[in-house]
């Protein structure tokens, strides 16, 4: 892209201050992964959630110089030199520019929806159309109203095919991204229940997706699936399109599905056209992708592949990373493994995932990237200038092309012809407390690399999706007035999760607060670069030196630690009244003020005004959780908003008031007060079947099993010989036990575990670092994946409920002995 400021004000029919002939090569809509700020735009969007505007100024003293803002938008201070394009929706503007942008290229466009499947469509059909095209493609899933303005925008005149995706989650969305991709070749995948809740049926999502095609010349679908072809009859300008569907019935569309079968974890897929019978194989076993093979088939006919070639390329499909994973690496390094993919899209939004850790080196290992359609000079040369960008300090390139162009990279660097050099020559004590970045074509087999950079553990793992932290999260800011806080509980590991990866995450999506429990927490966030406020819910009298040192910011719940905590504040230089959070005891009865003592604390904090300074006044709820017991937690509202006001009204300025744990949050909206703390709902965890609904699980405990035994009637599983075989049985060892914080109630059958989608049962008792499962009903072997909670079928809810627990109890007990993986889709 390559406008000037008054190009873009006349393409998206908005007005402009400021310089016309001002230079916009990248446009950004999230201002924590601007790098470079010259030839940047900053479109400030206006969410439910967020607001770009707050952000503007913040840029600009970055030395970012053009902005797209509302109408209304005034700068908080004077903006020099600054070009303002007005728009009464920023969005709007940004998707009309994306349209007229595409006006300016004619070679063919592929749109791409459904329900399932079309990110794996389009990226398979970006693998085989590469062999014959220059192919520009939306990256990973940019398909939303924001997403594929921004992937449209990638068009360039190097390329000579684009492939875009589309999505929508409500009716009358796709309109305006088929202005935006106007494809002339549509594929339509299926049509589920994937964002069902906002349709009144089935019927009416494919008349919505099938908007997209309204203007095409050419539609793919399965004529198989009624719902589809139906839709497609029912749209007058549809149905006059060229279709090119296909069936598993003889004479039902123009190419046929005579069969698929699979041995070896290959498929062979027998097809016909126009007479003529197409063999060939793909290196998958699943049906979703004979499916999503047969939709790439019709296209790749369609634009007049030789049935040879295609047989060639089908073979050669690689699988797509759906998710990048970060895991521990040696010497204190994080480790962000995505080495299944290597293009330049993905790169970007890989080197945005590494500049969130707080780590003071940042290394990336690249291959070369395969199937760009750019030449190596341009390819290479934008590579460089991400890498710039984002602050890479060391490349490691791999692959003849990338080092034939290491000239264009400025910063340490080393390259190699292939990985096994690579290998060879990987001195490891080099890399200390660095983010390194994998990034790898799969034919470079970069997991060998991972492999040798990653901590070793032992086999079971706690998956955390951070994808759907950043989710329960923005659902439970969804429920917020307009100006109230948000205070985040990472206490206990972050309930399991990890403190500092949590943490990481929280202060990228700008929370206010976080809350831990002691102040070696705190001072290990803090150490890990968290910088955000962090308050210390039970700090102790001998760590008051520690949470000054750090800058935390502690509870104060009686006199007694008032008193310490002013005495360890004189014996530092603190100039300033350092922030202190009052806990009030409104009914709870655990820690905090009554409300008799509020005499004597108000008398202290007088004459210890020019030492602290109340930040925040709070309280707990008891029972926010129990709807039959909401007449108690009323009255702790009451008593609260009582001697807040009064604390307040003393003191002579307002203090934060806060109350709403998560259960709080849902239920309660009239106690908002300045601020909200949420805890195991960031976690997805929630009491309440509706809004359970709407979380997505964040932990999922796995392991694998490393035995597998056949007993027979007579003998005996574990320890005490609780486990009696009454029966020929097949039993499975797995690798964790209650060392690994495995709760010792799941054993003698009490707890099942997923295994190849089927729920076994424990057998025998659970010993410290192996347990046993009944698999005798399923087919089971060495190696198999093994679920103990986190699964749809699964849950860790329902897993705690079956032992008389809590699902806080089984996140803070797993172990740090269990490996954590961290992994954004």
């Amino acid at each position: 892209m390559n406008y000037t400021a008054q190009q873009i004000a006349q393409a998206a029919q908005i007005s402009i201050e400021g310089d016309n002939n001002l230079i916009i090569n990248t446009i950004s809509t999230d201002s924590r992964t601007i790098g470079a700020a010259n030839g940047v735009m900053f479109v400030a969007i206006a969410g439910p959630l967020h607001d770009g505007h707050r952000f503007v100024y913040d840029l600009y003293q970055q030395g970012v110089r053009c902005f797209l803002v509302g109408q209304n938008y005034a700068p908080p201070h004077p903006m020099p030199n600054a070009t303002l394009l007005r728009a009464e929706s920023p969005l709007l503007a940004l998707q009309q520019l994306a349209a007229y942008h595409r006006s300016q290229f004619h070679y063919p466009i592929v749109g791409i929806t459904g329900s399932n499947g079309k990110t794996m469509v389009k990226e398979w059909l970006g693998q085989l159309m590469a062999h014959s095209h220059k192919v520009v493609r939306s990256p990973k899933s940019y398909n939303s109203q924001l997403g594929v303005p921004l992937a449209v925008l990638e068009l360039d005149p190097d390329y000579n095919l684009g492939i875009f995706e589309a999505g929508i989650s409500q009716p009358n969305e796709m309109e305006r991204l088929s202005r935006i991709i106007r494809p002339d070749v549509g594929i339509i995948t299926n049509i589920g229940q994937p964002h069902q809740e906002n349709f009144e049926s089935l019927e009416q999502k494919a008349d919505e997706k099938l908007r997209l095609f309204e203007s095409c010349h050419t539609l793919i679908y399965n004529a198989d699936c009624n719902i589809i072809a139906q839709a497609v009859m029912r749209n007058p300008q549809v149905a006059q399109t060229r279709h090119l569907a296909w069936s598993s019935v003889a004479g039902k569309a123009a190419v046929t599905l005579l069969g698929s079968h699979t041995e070896n974890g290959q498929t062979r897929i027998t097809a016909k056209w126009r007479g003529n019978s197409i063999e060939f194989d793909i290196p998958f076993a699943d049906q979703a992708s004979v499916e999503n093979a047969m939709h790439c088939l019709c296209a790749m006919l369609h634009f007049g592949i030789n049935p040879n070639e295609i047989v060639q390329q089908m073979l050669q499909l690689s699988p797509v990373a759906m998710r990048l994973e970060l895991k521990n690496g040696i010497n204190g390094c994080a480790i962000i493994n995505d080495s299944y993919n290597s293009d330049i899209g993905s790169l970007r939004i890989a080197l945005n995932f590494m500049t969130q850790q707080r780590l003071p080196h940042r290394v990336l290992i690249l291959s070369d990237i395969e199937q760009s359609g750019l030449s190596p000079e341009v390819l290479y040369s934008e590579v460089a200038q991400l890498t710039r960008q984002k602050g890479v300090d060391k490349i490691i390139g791999v692959g003849p092309n990338i080092s034939a162009h290491a000239h264009l990279f400025g910063m340490g660097k080393e390259f190699y012809p292939t990985t096994d050099a690579l290998i060879k020559q990987l001195n490891r004590s080099q890399l200390s407390h660095t983010a390194v970045l994998i990034k790898g074509s799969r034919s470079f087999a970069f997991e060998r690399i991972a492999a040798l950079l990653e901590q070793k553990a032992h086999r079971t793992t706690l998956e955390v999706n951070m994808n759907a932290l950043a989710h329960n999260l923005n659902h439970y800011r969804s429920l917020l007035a307009p100006g109230v806080r948000t205070m985040v509980m990472v206490k206990a590991f972050a309930y399991g999760a990890g403190s500092v990866e949590v943490a990481t995450l929280l202060q990228y999506q700008r929370i206010d607060y976080l809350g831990v429990a002691f102040a070696d927490e705190g001072v290990e966030l803090r150490q890990a670069g968290i910088d955000i406020p962090i308050m210390v819910m039970n700090p102790s009298f001998g760590t008051y030196d520690h949470i000054i040192e750090h800058k935390l910011e502690p509870e104060i719940y009686n006199i007694t630690g008032l008193h310490e905590f002013v005495l360890a504040l004189k014996r530092t230089n603190q100039r300033d009244p350092y922030p202190i959070h009052i806990k009030l005891d409104s009914g709870m009865h655990r820690l905090g003020f009554m409300p008799n003592d509020l005499p004597q604390l108000l008398k202290m904090l007088d004459t210890q005004a020019d030492m602290v300074r109340v930040a925040s006044v709070f309280s707990h709820l008891a029972v926010s959780d129990e709807p039959e017991r909401d007449n108690f937690t009323q009255q702790q509202i009451a008593q609260f908003d009582e001697c807040s006001e009064h604390i307040a009204k003393h003191l002579g300025y307002n203090p934060i008031r806060h109350i709403l744990n998560s259960s709080g949050i849902e239920r309660f909206a009239n106690a908002q007060f300045d601020m909200v703390r949420l805890g195991i709902g960031l976690h997805g965890i929630s009491p309440n079947t509706q809004t359970q609904n709407k979380l997505q699980t964040v932990s999922t405990l796995k392991t694998r099993i490393i035995q597998v035994k056949h007993l027979q009637p007579g003998d005996y599983v574990g320890y005490g010989l609780h486990g009696q075989i009454a029966r020929p049985s097949t039993i499975a060892i797995i690798p964790i036990g209650y060392a690994d914080g495995l709760n010792r109630r799941l054993g003698n059958g009490a707890g099942q575990m997923l295994v190849n989608g089927h729920l076994c049962p424990t057998i025998g008792n659970i010993c410290m670092d192996t347990c046993m499962l009944d698999t005798t009903e399923i087919v089971a072997a060495e190696g198999d994946e093994v679920v103990i909670f986190g699964s749809p079928a699964l849950p860790v809810w329902e897993v705690a409920q079956n032992i008389g627990t809590i699902p806080y109890e089984l996140l803070t007990g797993i172990s740090r002995r269990v490996n954590r993986v961290y992994y954004q889709e």
